[in-house]
């Protein structure tokens, strides 16, 4: 018998400020056209001021707490990926445990930008299968509005804010892919390609936040086959083929890149989850949040096989197979 990753509960939070097209519009020199033609998004949810990340997690926390009928005290440890945490130190997910009442196990953050939930998943289930942990709470939250030039027409439509979580459970099983649970994760990384999508300011570097600067061609060319190639390997692992997935839930960066995913696993647009068009792209949050729409909705039933994959800045790419 083996340990195994199960998903038993996801939730989601979104601010309830929304900015459409037409409202960027009155603001910065674009159109509804441009941006739907080339993204998809058609708006964005923005925190209200002093709504911090931290908060924007707790809610998402809560509410996969609910689903999963759990308790914060049942957990044993909290992976809150980010690229917008409250403060330098310390991590996020420290006050998220507090927020929750958790007062025992262990919470840290996990940074690998748009690829953050991935990573999260990832180490999590690392825990889970060494024995390490049985109930994790893996979340994915961003404030990107406040890292955004909101004068930089060709970034700050692509961005909004909002939280993902689920929480894992260890079940004993055969090890087989027939069994439910996380199946494989796989994380990959190359930081000579740092200059195509970064942040301009850092407490080591400028003493100040920054902001988000990005060379779009080259993360759209980047991003087709570096996450074509995280999901080649996730079929290998599992001795799969794309006859075999079920369920596509992306990174929602920009709807031709989810398309052209789907292409590659030969998927009709009905077996992808897309909430692009509704969220923008919201970093480690955009993942969670689409599994979450896909379960809540009914969509995504158990025992089906999803296949998970993102791109971000580093860069950092990677893929997760579950079967829910």
């Amino acid at each position: 018998m083996v340990f195994r990753s199960r998903i038993v509960g996801c939730g989601h939070y979104l601010p309830q400020r929304v900015v459409t097209n037409a409202d960027l519009e009155k603001i910065i020199d674009t159109s509804d056209e441009w941006i739907r033609k080339r993204t998809g998004i058609q708006a964005r949810h923005i925190a209200a001021e002093g709504e911090l990340t931290s908060d924007l997690a707790r809610s998402a926390a809560q509410e996969a707490l609910k689903n999963a009928g759990r308790k914060a005290e049942d957990l044993d440890l909290i992976v809150l990926a980010t690229s917008t945490p409250d403060e330098t130190f310390p991590a996020t997910a420290t006050r998220v445990q507090a927020q929750l009442g958790m007062t025992s196990g262990a919470a840290f953050d996990v940074q690998a930008v748009c690829s953050g939930f991935v990573y999260a998943l990832s180490v999590a289930d690392n825990f889970v299968k060494a024995g390490a942990a049985r109930k994790v709470l893996v979340i994915g939250a961003e404030t990107y509005s406040r890292i955004l030039d909101w004068q930089d027409r060709g970034t700050c439509v692509l961005f909004g804010d909002g939280a993902g979580a689920v929480v894992l459970e260890a079940e004993e099983g055969s090890g087989a892919n027939s069994d439910r649970g996380i199946l494989s994760t796989h994380i990959f990384s190359d930081g000579r390609h740092h200059d195509a999508l970064y942040v301009d300011g850092g407490p080591s570097s400028t003493q100040s936040t920054g902001h988000l600067r990005m060379q779009g061609q080259e993360v759209f060319r980047h991003a087709v086959n570096n996450m074509a190639q995280a999901i080649d390997v996730a079929l290998e692992a599992n001795d799969m083929t794309p006859g075999d997935v079920d369920w596509l839930v992306p990174h929602q960066a920009n709807s031709r890149i989810i398309e052209a995913m789907a292409r590659k696993l030969n998927l009709p647009m009905d077996q992808v989850i897309m909430t692009v068009q509704k969220h923008a792209n919201t970093s480690s949050a955009s993942i969670p949040l689409a599994l979450y729409e896909g379960v809540n909705d009914g969509r995504i039933k158990e025992g089906q096989v999803t296949l998970m994959e993102a791109m971000g800045g580093g860069f950092t790419w990677g893929s997760a197979i579950a079967r829910l």
